[in-house]
């Protein structure tokens, strides 16, 4: 295990694929982190690899996607959620792909999970100690994105996506004492994300939550400031970072199996082909 390096995962929806791939390599290789922290997508992919369970990201992200239980506008016209947030956070991880929850307790890894103050809009992190037992009301919590999923109220906090406040938290790794990091990011080198254009719609809908407004009026600023500091960051040698080489075919919300395998199984090769910086970057 790599004493003095971090592990920061971007979300993205769908996109998290890309992430499943490379932690599956890291799992095949045994690279592992003693800080492990991520938002929406890629906190729910970091539970998988830190139970360390073989397949299961690929199992859950793409054989259930095209289920219209898991994302639909059957469950958006009936629960007003696109993505079937009770099937995803309860179902699955304790029906019919069991998460093993012994195996990631029992990790000496700390894994932190962003999400959204809806009344502050700024980001809340749990760490182990915070959630306890409680892992998967977190990450449905860091996950639940505005407009198509409701909030969610944990330890007195009504929270929504982690991606909205703080969506690549290396600031927080590196607060956390973790001031090497390798940063798994879900776009392409050139994107930069642009002003929303619904600010209307964001008041209509939470006309209760002034700070949510700032945070997603204010979300693409957030982004893309995170992403000159995460430049900057890797010309001093204090990340690594790792994103598609190959350009994006697959949405938030993509359903198609076969595009969601293609972007699997890139991230899973990108991770191979910078295994040998990866190792050398871990233990320099």
């Amino acid at each position: 295990m790599a004493e003095q390096v971090g592990l920061v995962l971007e979300g993205g929806g769908m996109r998290g694929v890309y992430t499943a791939g490379i932690l599956e390599f890291f799992l095949e290789n045994n690279l592992f982190f003693p800080y492990v922290i991520g938002v929406s997508a890629g906190a729910c992919n970091a539970a998988s690899y830190l139970s360390k369970q073989k397949g299961r990201n690929k199992t859950v992200t793409i054989e259930y996607a095209s289920d219209p239980r898991y994302i639909s506008w059957r469950n958006y016209l009936k629960n007003r959620q696109f993505f079937g947030m009770d099937f995803i956070f309860d179902e699955i991880p304790n029906q019919h792909v069991p998460f093993d929850y012994d195996s990631f307790y029992d990790s000496p890894c700390e894994f932190v999970v962003g999400t959204t103050d809806c009344l502050s809009g700024e980001p809340v992190y749990f760490k182990k100690k915070d959630y306890k037992r409680d892992l998967l009301a977190v990450l449905r919590a860091s996950s639940s994105l505005p407009f198509i999923a409701p909030e969610v109220q944990f330890q007195n906090k009504i929270l929504l996506d982690g991606g909205i406040s703080d969506p690549i938290p290396i600031k927080q790794a590196q607060k956390d004492g973790y001031l090497k990091n390798i940063v798994i990011l879900t776009r392409n080198v050139d994107y930069r994300k642009k002003p929303s254009k619904f600010h209307f719609l964001v008041k209509r809908k939470y006309s209760e939550y002034k700070g949510l407004q700032k945070a997603l009026q204010e979300r693409f600023q957030t982004y893309n400031q995170t992403l000159s500091y995460l430049e900057e960051e890797e010309k001093k040698g204090h990340v690594l970072i790792i994103r598609p080489t190959e350009p994006l075919n697959v949405g938030r919300m993509e359903r198609d199996p076969g595009k969601l395998e293609d972007l699997y199984n890139q991230g899973y090769r990108d991770a191979q082909a910078l295994k040998d910086r990866i190792v050398t970057y871990i233990h320099s």
